[in-house]
């Protein structure tokens, strides 16, 4: 059964939008497309440099090879609207497959997409992800993940309740300093979050994070590359250290 999205706690953005193509609308593309579009008369001259602003993240994309448990799960279960399909040619490389890439409204003015390609296989890396548990078992392939804001405890709790009795296994809330999170799979493995606010974010926390960031790129350096680094406590007191040497200067 399709539930509308009014129906349900709202989800909002996480950071997609929309991509088109000659290939878009359900049209198949007569030939395979270019990588680039090519200039077109007419086209305004491109802003200084001191004024590009990037306006938000308009769509994220991933692959997929579950057609059919993929449109049901984000459309049926999390109720975010399909709002377009394009269907196409390979591009690019001879070895890139025909395939379908749908849109997702996310919110916000935002989409999620998927690219379906025909005639290809799944990697085996994605091979029974969909079973994992509702927790980062592999780091490296779940850092990768979207992440959807509600208002406030209750609407991430009637989330929870939600999923569960759709039959999907969801994490216990979970707290990362300034928001807190629940976590669950979609039919491909993916790992998504739903998180609420628990406090804005402000200047101290900017300044917090270059801090945290300039103490770790000087011991990537020293060290020669992150594998080489120690635990986290060498962060911290390099941390320290900056710190200490801040407040020195500001005496």
């Amino acid at each position: 059964m399709t539930m509308k999205p009014s129906a349900s706690p709202a989800l909002q953005g996480a950071g997609e939008r929309n991509h088109r193509s000659s290939g878009a609308a359900g049209a198949p593309n007569g030939g395979r497309q270019a990588p680039a579009a090519q200039h077109q008369a007419g086209t305004p001259a491109a802003p200084a440099s001191g004024s590009l602003v990037l306006r938000g993240v308009d769509h994220s994309a991933r692959p997929t090879w579950k057609l059919r448990e993929t449109v049901e799960f984000y459309r049926d279960i999390l109720g975010l609207p399909l709002i377009h399909t394009i269907s196409a040619r390979g591009w690019g490389p001879a070895t890139h497959p025909d395939f379908l890439h749908f849109f997702f409204d996310s919110g916000k003015g935002s989409t999620i997409a998927f690219f379906y390609y025909l005639g290809s296989q799944a990697p085996e890396s994605l091979q029974g992800r969909e079973k994992a548990r509702p927790w980062p078992q592999d780091h490296v392939f779940d850092a990768t993940h979207t992440a959807w804001q509600v208002d406030g405890e209750q609407e991430l709790q009637a989330w929870k309740r939600r999923l569960e009795a759709k039959g999907v296994e969801v994490s216990v809330e979970t707290r990362h300093e300034v928001i807190e999170s629940i976590y669950f799979r979609d039919p491909n493995g993916y790992f998504i979050e739903i998180t609420r606010k628990l406090r804005p974010l402000g200047s101290l926390d900017a300044d917090d994070a270059a801090l945290t960031l300039q103490a770790a790129m000087e011991l990537e350096d020293e060290a020669g590359g992150v594998a080489r680094l120690g635990p986290i406590d060498a962060v911290w007191a390099r941390k320290a250290r900056l710190l200490l040497d801040r407040m020195g200067e500001a005496a």
